[in-house]
């Protein structure tokens, strides 16, 4: 990973995005854990941590493309510190519940904008598409470790300062990244063209046929997740204590950071392209296991498998946005990162659902396993024949994306 931290802008850009999402975890924590004391009600302290996904639809859709409207870094500086002012708000003590919840939902909404900026300065960055896949790989991996890291000790580190102290730390990660971006980054001009309507990008993803086929191997994370949702019941019908519930939770993100850094060390780019379905297909089939109604240590290494599997979706991503001509690629990340909240919430939803129809959690997840694989498999031959296609027009790609990337240019 050296070699992709010695781009200056990419370590910025990493840097910023790595502290600020340690923020985040600290917020999303202290948001319930202050909603919660206030109110005493658990459906407040959900509805305000279901606020932190929910405006990510909106924004996607329709936000995401001021990256693409506008120069880019003066975006991300421009969010960055917004978001530090609503945080910053938030952490006033005894602001009224419904006003933290609009802000809440300001934060989110001006998110939305700035990772796609990000994202799509990222591509510019690197000429080189192996050398950026590398960089798509450390992201996954921080962002993942992030996770497990405020998983372990969010909750007693907000105990500890405090949840207004909590929720400055948060606002502070924003002023960091706002003057990391602002002096290390590069300014770039304009990337869309004036003449593009708004939703130009949406209809230019969905008119590519390879770009349809990746967002269906991105967006069955919706599926991976069920488990998720179902942490607390899974521990209970396997008879495991409460703490269990925690390391269910951990499995996923910690088999997705060794997954990636595997294939990252010793799958090489072009080899890596060529295996995305196989992966999208074995990380949804291990959910079918569940149907076995494992123990709690079998139940842990298929939630590990499907998430060491699963780190397939850099790879996805990475060719998704370059793919995607630089101009519309704000708006057709957006689309893809949309899509994905959409699918996730809707698999926990659902699959709450159906473990209260059926009264078994391991049922329910196996059959989310079950219905991956009928969207898998189908996806993995539609991605061959893009593979193909792509082979008898220009040659097989040397990398991820090389290759590909000039159909788009």
């Amino acid at each position: 990973m050296s070699a992709v931290l010695a781009v200056s802008e990419f370590r910025a850009l990493w840097f910023a995005e790595a502290q600020s999402v340690a923020g985040d975890q600290l917020a999303k924590v202290a948001l319930m854990i202050m909603v919660y004391s206030r109110t005493g009600s658990a459906w407040w302290a959900a509805a305000v941590y279901a606020l932190t996904f929910l405006p990510a639809l909106a924004g996607g859709l329709g936000l995401s493309q001021l990256a693409d409207r506008f120069p880019r870094k003066p975006l991300m500086v421009t969010c960055s510190l917004i978001q530090a002012a609503l945080v910053g708000l938030m952490a006033i003590p005894n602001v009224p519940i419904e006003i933290l919840c609009v802000l809440v939902v300001g934060v989110q909404l001006v998110q939305s904008p700035a990772l796609a900026a990000q994202q799509a300065v990222t591509r510019e960055v690197f000429t080189d598409d192996a050398l950026y896949l590398r960089s798509q790989d450390l992201r996954g991996i921080t962002t993942n470790t992030l996770m497990l890291v405020g998983l372990a000790g969010g909750g007693l580190l907000v105990v500890g300062i405090g949840t207004s102290l909590a929720l400055a730390a948060d606002a502070l990660t924003f002023l960091i990244a706002a003057l990391v971006v602002q002096r290390w980054v590069h300014n770039r001009p304009v990337a869309g063209k004036k003449e593009d309507g708004w939703f130009h990008a949406t209809r230019w993803v969905f008119s590519q046929r390879k770009m349809r086929v990746l967002l269906a191997l991105t967006w069955l994370v919706g599926l991976v997740v069920v488990p998720e949702g179902l942490a607390a019941p899974l521990a209970h019908e396997m008879g495991a204590s409460p703490a269990a519930v925690g390391w269910l939770l951990a499995a996923d993100p910690l088999g997705f950071v060794i997954g990636a850094f595997v294939l990252s060390h010793y799958v090489g780019p072009q080899h890596r392209i060529r295996i995305v379905g196989v992966l999208a297909t074995l990380s949804v089939g291990m959910l079918v296991g569940f149907l076995l109604h494992p123990n709690l240590a079998f139940a842990l290494t298929l939630l590990a498998l499907a998430g060491a599997t699963g780190a397939y979706s850099i790879t996805v991503g990475a060719a998704f946005n370059t793919w995607a001509p630089n101009g519309l690629r704000g708006g057709a990340f957006g689309i893809a990162r949309t899509g994905m909240r959409v699918a996730q919430g809707l698999g926990v939803a659902l699959g709450g659902a159906v473990a209260e129809l059926t009264g078994s959690a391991m049922n329910t997840v196996g059959l989310a396993g079950v219905v991956g694989l009928l969207i898998a498999v189908p996806a993995t031959i539609a991605w061959r024949s893009v593979q193909r296609g792509l082979r008898s027009e220009l040659g097989y790609p040397t990398t991820v994306t090389q290759r590909s990337a000039e159909t788009t240019n």
